[in-house]
């Protein structure tokens, strides 16, 4: 008889056996901690010099413990920071080097409590210095709710919160052109601090068709630049790199020459903030050849070709927006705002996918214990309030346009997006681009 061929399933497949190997690890790691704290305990009881070195002893163990046990936790906030040039936030913050940005407190679904919450968490952990403007009575409502006060104080004490009192506030459901009658509103008179000097950078969550209607009124529009354009940056596969898309929302209806415009202008942003040596620039549309595509993006197609200021990368497919194979894309605002919040479902959607499939099965049980973390850190890539906000590019100034349901991370976030955009000195070479378009017209 011919012998039996060894049975394969009977030996352990290779990442079985390493996560059997880590979980061994970890518990004696585990046992450790407990021995120690018990001893810790234990000694404190029979003595009271000893106390102070055993809990030392078993301080130490617990943080190795830690360090062992616990996973390299993702934090995107940073990672994007890294990504777009910013500050470390583990440094120590310099007072000489923070930024004056004007917030509008009253702008969001849930103003002014969570925008004056993620204010004071950005002063702690960002070289800025923040304008809060609100109005007055709102305000210290929600500061007693949160139980904000004694922080409130010391960021004020300090100087790094400024208050501005201010009138009647835009709501989220009137008329962009509210902003022309209403003058004292919140988002008005932010604006008004980057205009006269006073801010480097304004952020409201508010009403983005008001937030752009005052931007456009009180900062103006750059020269040689017809329509703004609001500009989200979207995680990409590769977690060190996003992409910008635009418009994502402000202009509804485009014509070819606005789309070359926001080519510009993203390739600015791109070059300067994300620090990408060339820009590949894309514009979205429903095949890669020349020849799809309607109207618009036909035309679209022969500009941007014959532009010799930027890298046109061609026609980006939708699921190549995410690819990392461009780093900004072009778009009509209505498509771009589709895109938008297509996006911010995703990431909840995708985790929920996951929760239900994956524990499916023994394997699947065991498995899913470790992972959750990671399942977590995917989400968090995902998440629209881990970015906060998105540019208004056109206007005269760095602005910053929030989620209307901006809540203290978000806003966080946001504002760590304007100091890139402010700290990087973009306004300067946007004025060069604004120069050389008058000079190319009068040519």
């Amino acid at each position: 008889m011919p012998p039996k061929e060894p049975d394969k399933r009977a030996k352990p497949r290779r990442a079985i056996r390493r996560l059997v190997i880590w979980y061994r690890r970890n518990a004696a790691v585990t046992s450790l901690v407990d021995t120690a704290t018990s001893a810790a305990t234990t000694a404190g009881s029979m003595a009271g010099a000893a106390v102070s070195g055993a809990g030392s002893v078993a301080g130490a163990a617990t943080s190795a413990a830690h360090t062992v046990l616990q996973p390299l936790v993702f934090d995107p906030l940073r990672r994007l920071q890294r990504g777009l040039g910013g500050p470390d936030e583990d440094a120590p913050i310099n007072d000489a080097d923070r930024l004056w940005v004007a917030v509008d407190g009253m702008g969001g679904d849930h103003a002014p409590g969570p925008i004056l919450e993620g204010c004071l968490q950005a002063v702690e952990r960002l070289p800025l210095r923040v304008r809060f403007v609100a109005e007055t009575a709102p305000l210290q409502t929600a500061v007693a709710e949160l139980g904000l006060r004694d922080q409130l104080d010391e960021a004020v004490a300090a100087g790094l919160i400024e208050l501005v009192a201010s009138g009647p506030s835009v709501g989220m459901h009137e008329e962009a052109t509210v902003v022309r009658r209403k003058r004292d509103a919140s988002i008005n008179m932010a604006m008004d601090l980057v205009k006269q000097g006073k801010a480097t950078a304004v952020y409201s969550a508010g009403n983005s068709g008001a937030v752009m209607a005052s931007a456009i009124f009180r900062l103006g529009r750059l020269k040689g630049i017809d329509r703004p354009a609001i500009g989200a940056l979207f995680p990409t596969k590769d977690p060190e790199q996003q992409v910008l898309v635009l418009d994502v929302g402000a202009n509804m209806d485009c014509k070819p020459d606005w789309l070359l415009q926001f080519a510009l202008l993203g390739n600015i942003y791109s070059r300067d903030v994300l620090q990408v040596a060339r820009p590949r620039i894309g514009l979205v549309n429903i095949g890669e050849e020349e020849c799809k595509g309607n109207e618009l993006c036909l035309r679209t197609h022969q500009l941007l070709a014959a532009e010799s200021r930027f890298l046109f990368a061609g026609n980006c497919e939708g699921r190549d927006i995410l690819s990392g194979a461009f780093d900004v894309v072009v778009c009509d605002g209505f498509t771009g705002n589709v895109l938008l919040k297509f996006l911010e479902s995703v990431g909840s959607v995708l985790l929920d996918v996951i929760k239900v499939e994956l524990p499916r099965g023994r394997r699947g049980k065991v498995g899913s214990a470790f992972l959750i973390n990671n399942l977590r850190r995917i989400k968090k890539r995902l998440d629209h309030a881990e970015h906060g906000g998105a540019l208004l590019l056109g206007v005269d100034g760095v602005c910053v346009i929030g989620h209307g349901s901006s809540r203290a991370l978000s806003v966080l976030s946001a504002l760590r997006l304007a100091h890139s955009a402010a700290n990087h000195r973009v306004m300067d070479n946007l004025h060069a681009l604004s120069e050389a378009s008058d000079a190319i017209a009068c040519g």
